[in-house]
Protein backbone atom coordinates (compact mmCIF):
# COMPACT_ATOMS: atom_id res chain seq x y z
CA UNK A 1 0.00 0.00 0.00
CA UNK A 2 0.90 3.38 -0.75
CA UNK A 3 1.59 5.85 1.80
CA UNK A 4 -0.88 8.02 1.37
CA UNK A 5 -4.08 7.27 3.84
CA UNK A 6 -7.75 5.75 1.57
CA UNK A 7 -10.29 6.24 3.37
CA UNK A 8 -14.04 5.04 2.16
CA UNK A 9 -16.88 6.56 3.29
CA UNK A 10 -20.32 5.62 2.90
CA UNK A 11 -23.46 8.17 2.10
CA UNK A 12 -20.76 10.74 0.98
CA UNK A 13 -22.50 12.30 -2.04
CA UNK A 14 -24.09 14.58 0.79
CA UNK A 15 -24.81 15.90 4.43
CA UNK A 16 -21.96 14.81 6.98
CA UNK A 17 -20.78 12.16 4.88
CA UNK A 18 -19.85 14.38 2.06
CA UNK A 19 -18.11 16.52 5.19
CA UNK A 20 -16.41 14.03 6.58
CA UNK A 21 -15.16 12.88 3.01
CA UNK A 22 -14.29 16.53 2.37
CA UNK A 23 -12.44 16.55 6.27
CA UNK A 24 -10.63 13.65 5.23
CA UNK A 25 -9.70 14.28 1.83
CA UNK A 26 -8.07 18.33 3.13
CA UNK A 27 -5.24 15.85 5.16
CA UNK A 28 -4.05 14.61 2.01
CA UNK A 29 -5.78 11.62 1.64
CA UNK A 30 -7.27 9.81 -1.15
CA UNK A 31 -11.41 9.45 -0.51
CA UNK A 32 -13.87 6.81 -2.03
CA UNK A 33 -17.41 8.49 -2.04
CA UNK A 34 -19.37 5.70 -1.53
CA UNK A 35 -23.00 6.75 -2.61
CA UNK A 36 -26.09 4.32 -4.65
CA UNK A 37 -27.21 7.72 -6.75
CA UNK A 38 -24.45 7.88 -9.89
CA UNK A 39 -25.70 11.21 -10.62
CA UNK A 40 -24.93 12.69 -6.77
CA UNK A 41 -21.69 10.17 -6.23
CA UNK A 42 -20.52 12.08 -9.65
CA UNK A 43 -21.22 15.51 -8.63
CA UNK A 44 -19.80 15.24 -5.20
CA UNK A 45 -16.68 13.72 -6.68
CA UNK A 46 -16.47 16.87 -8.84
CA UNK A 47 -17.23 19.34 -5.82
CA UNK A 48 -14.60 17.28 -3.85
CA UNK A 49 -12.09 17.43 -6.92
CA UNK A 50 -12.47 20.56 -7.20
CA UNK A 51 -11.77 21.48 -4.10
CA UNK A 52 -8.41 19.89 -3.96
CA UNK A 53 -8.81 16.26 -2.58
CA UNK A 54 -8.44 13.10 -4.49
CA UNK A 55 -11.85 11.72 -4.43
CA UNK A 56 -13.26 8.74 -6.55
CA UNK A 57 -16.90 7.52 -6.80
CA UNK A 58 -17.51 4.17 -5.27
CA UNK A 59 -21.10 2.79 -6.34
CA UNK A 60 -22.43 1.23 -3.43
CA UNK A 61 -26.13 0.01 -1.98
CA UNK A 62 -25.04 -1.12 1.58
CA UNK A 63 -28.15 -2.63 1.64
CA UNK A 64 -26.86 -5.43 -1.16
CA UNK A 65 -24.54 -8.03 -0.70
CA UNK A 66 -23.45 -7.98 -4.31
CA UNK A 67 -22.72 -4.13 -4.06
CA UNK A 68 -20.58 -4.51 -0.98
CA UNK A 69 -18.54 -6.97 -2.64
CA UNK A 70 -17.89 -4.70 -5.88
CA UNK A 71 -17.71 -1.94 -4.14
CA UNK A 72 -14.14 -3.55 -2.29
CA UNK A 73 -12.82 -5.52 -5.62
CA UNK A 74 -13.32 -1.35 -7.28
CA UNK A 75 -11.46 -0.07 -4.48
CA UNK A 76 -8.88 -2.83 -4.36
CA UNK A 77 -8.28 -2.33 -8.25
CA UNK A 78 -8.89 1.76 -7.78
CA UNK A 79 -6.53 2.27 -4.88
CA UNK A 80 -5.01 -0.79 -3.99
CA UNK A 81 -6.31 -0.96 -0.22
CA UNK A 82 -7.69 0.61 2.63
CA UNK A 83 -7.22 2.22 5.76
CA UNK A 84 -10.07 3.72 7.10
CA UNK A 85 -13.80 3.25 6.85
CA UNK A 86 -16.28 5.49 7.88
CA UNK A 87 -19.75 3.53 8.22
CA UNK A 88 -21.88 6.94 7.84
CA UNK A 89 -25.14 5.56 5.52
CA UNK A 90 -28.14 5.61 7.46
CA UNK A 91 -32.30 6.06 6.78
CA UNK A 92 -34.59 7.17 9.08
CA UNK A 93 -37.41 4.95 8.33
CA UNK A 94 -40.26 8.36 8.07
CA UNK A 95 -42.81 8.35 10.70
CA UNK A 96 -44.45 8.33 13.16
CA UNK A 97 -42.47 5.57 14.67
CA UNK A 98 -43.96 4.94 18.13
CA UNK A 99 -43.85 1.40 19.22
CA UNK A 100 -47.40 0.61 19.14
CA UNK A 101 -48.07 1.97 15.81
CA UNK A 102 -44.68 1.44 14.07
CA UNK A 103 -44.99 -1.04 10.58
CA UNK A 104 -42.45 -3.53 11.22
CA UNK A 105 -41.20 -3.50 8.10
CA UNK A 106 -40.26 -0.13 8.66
CA UNK A 107 -38.36 -1.41 11.08
CA UNK A 108 -36.79 -4.05 9.30
CA UNK A 109 -35.81 -1.63 6.43
CA UNK A 110 -34.24 0.98 8.61
CA UNK A 111 -32.48 -2.38 10.38
CA UNK A 112 -31.27 -3.77 7.38
CA UNK A 113 -29.59 0.01 6.10
CA UNK A 114 -28.06 1.10 9.77
CA UNK A 115 -27.30 -2.06 11.51
CA UNK A 116 -26.59 -4.90 8.99
CA UNK A 117 -25.63 -2.61 5.73
CA UNK A 118 -22.70 -1.92 8.32
CA UNK A 119 -21.93 -5.39 9.15
CA UNK A 120 -22.06 -5.77 5.01
CA UNK A 121 -19.48 -3.54 4.02
CA UNK A 122 -17.19 -3.74 7.36
CA UNK A 123 -17.09 -7.44 6.35
CA UNK A 124 -16.04 -6.64 2.58
CA UNK A 125 -13.66 -4.35 3.53
CA UNK A 126 -11.86 -5.89 6.55
CA UNK A 127 -9.55 -8.09 4.07
CA UNK A 128 -7.96 -4.56 3.08
CA UNK A 129 -8.61 -3.24 6.36
CA UNK A 130 -6.62 -6.05 8.08
CA UNK A 131 -3.03 -5.00 5.40
CA UNK A 132 -3.30 -1.44 6.44
CA UNK A 133 -0.75 0.01 9.25
CA UNK A 134 -3.24 1.44 10.90
CA UNK A 135 -6.38 0.44 10.24
CA UNK A 136 -9.66 2.61 11.52
CA UNK A 137 -13.67 2.20 11.34
CA UNK A 138 -15.66 4.75 12.27
CA UNK A 139 -19.52 3.79 13.13
CA UNK A 140 -21.95 6.67 12.70
CA UNK A 141 -24.41 6.35 15.88
CA UNK A 142 -26.42 8.89 17.60
CA UNK A 143 -26.72 9.73 20.91
CA UNK A 144 -30.35 9.17 20.89
CA UNK A 145 -29.31 5.27 20.63
CA UNK A 146 -27.92 5.62 23.72
CA UNK A 147 -29.95 3.86 26.53
CA UNK A 148 -28.81 5.44 29.28
CA UNK A 149 -29.61 8.51 28.12
CA UNK A 150 -33.34 7.41 26.90
CA UNK A 151 -33.69 6.52 30.70
CA UNK A 152 -32.28 9.60 32.72
CA UNK A 153 -35.12 11.45 34.27
CA UNK A 154 -35.41 14.96 33.03
CA UNK A 155 -33.55 14.06 29.77
CA UNK A 156 -35.46 15.35 26.75
CA UNK A 157 -34.55 13.39 23.45
CA UNK A 158 -36.91 14.49 21.73
CA UNK A 159 -39.96 12.30 19.48
CA UNK A 160 -39.99 8.26 19.51
CA UNK A 161 -38.62 6.93 16.45
CA UNK A 162 -38.60 3.32 17.37
CA UNK A 163 -37.10 1.67 14.30
CA UNK A 164 -34.97 4.60 13.83
CA UNK A 165 -33.34 4.96 17.94
CA UNK A 166 -33.35 1.00 18.29
CA UNK A 167 -31.05 0.76 14.85
CA UNK A 168 -28.47 3.41 16.65
CA UNK A 169 -28.78 1.55 19.80
CA UNK A 170 -27.82 -2.14 17.81
CA UNK A 171 -25.44 -0.34 15.76
CA UNK A 172 -23.88 0.25 19.46
CA UNK A 173 -23.72 -3.23 20.47
CA UNK A 174 -22.42 -4.23 17.09
CA UNK A 175 -19.51 -2.23 17.57
CA UNK A 176 -19.07 -3.26 21.08
CA UNK A 177 -18.90 -6.61 19.72
CA UNK A 178 -16.54 -5.31 16.56
CA UNK A 179 -13.77 -4.53 19.00
CA UNK A 180 -14.16 -7.39 21.14
CA UNK A 181 -13.50 -9.97 17.95
CA UNK A 182 -10.47 -7.37 16.78
CA UNK A 183 -8.88 -7.11 20.43
CA UNK A 184 -6.13 -9.03 19.02
CA UNK A 185 -5.38 -6.59 15.90
CA UNK A 186 -4.37 -3.14 14.94
CA UNK A 187 -7.99 -2.05 13.96
CA UNK A 188 -9.50 0.48 15.87
CA UNK A 189 -13.72 0.41 15.88
CA UNK A 190 -15.84 3.05 17.58
CA UNK A 191 -18.88 4.62 17.03
CA UNK A 192 -19.05 8.51 16.73
CA UNK A 193 -22.32 11.08 17.55
CA UNK A 194 -22.36 14.48 15.15
CA UNK A 195 -24.79 15.99 17.34
CA UNK A 196 -28.13 17.40 16.30
CA UNK A 197 -26.78 18.04 12.83
CA UNK A 198 -29.31 19.93 10.22
CA UNK A 199 -29.24 17.92 7.49
CA UNK A 200 -32.23 16.38 4.70
CA UNK A 201 -32.49 13.31 6.69
CA UNK A 202 -34.18 15.37 10.28
CA UNK A 203 -35.46 17.97 7.62
CA UNK A 204 -33.01 20.18 8.27
CA UNK A 205 -33.93 20.98 11.80
CA UNK A 206 -30.83 20.34 13.13
CA UNK A 207 -28.59 22.94 15.24
CA UNK A 208 -25.37 22.07 14.09
CA UNK A 209 -23.67 22.22 10.73
CA UNK A 210 -22.73 19.34 8.97
CA UNK A 211 -19.15 20.25 8.94
CA UNK A 212 -19.49 20.37 12.73
CA UNK A 213 -21.54 16.89 12.46
CA UNK A 214 -18.39 15.59 10.62
CA UNK A 215 -15.60 16.23 13.05
CA UNK A 216 -16.07 13.64 15.17
CA UNK A 217 -15.76 11.21 12.39
CA UNK A 218 -12.32 12.74 11.27
CA UNK A 219 -11.48 12.70 14.80
CA UNK A 220 -12.15 8.88 15.24
CA UNK A 221 -10.45 7.88 11.92
CA UNK A 222 -6.87 9.76 13.02
CA UNK A 223 -6.65 8.59 16.17
CA UNK A 224 -3.55 7.54 17.31
CA UNK A 225 -2.08 4.10 17.11
CA UNK A 226 -2.88 3.47 21.47
CA UNK A 227 -6.51 5.38 20.88
CA UNK A 228 -9.65 3.75 22.53
CA UNK A 229 -11.17 1.02 20.57
CA UNK A 230 -14.95 -0.30 21.29
CA UNK A 231 -15.95 3.29 22.49
CA UNK A 232 -19.08 5.77 21.97
CA UNK A 233 -17.90 9.32 21.20
CA UNK A 234 -19.20 12.77 20.57
CA UNK A 235 -17.57 16.32 20.43
CA UNK A 236 -17.33 16.50 24.23
CA UNK A 237 -16.03 12.84 24.69
CA UNK A 238 -17.61 9.82 26.18
CA UNK A 239 -21.35 9.19 25.22
CA UNK A 240 -23.02 6.90 28.04
CA UNK A 241 -24.33 3.42 26.63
Amino acid sequence: MSEQRIALVTGANKGIGYEIAAGLGSLGWRIGVGARDRQRRDTAVEKLRAAGADAFGVPLDVADDASAAAAAELIADHAGGLDVLVNNAAITGGSPQTPTTVDPTTVRTVVETNVIGVIRVTNAMLPMLRGSASPRIVNMSSSVGSLSLQTTPGVHMGPIPVAYLTSKTFLNAVTVQYARELSDTNILINSGCPGYTATDLNGFQGVRTPQQGAAIAIHLATLPDDGPTGGFFDDGGTVPW
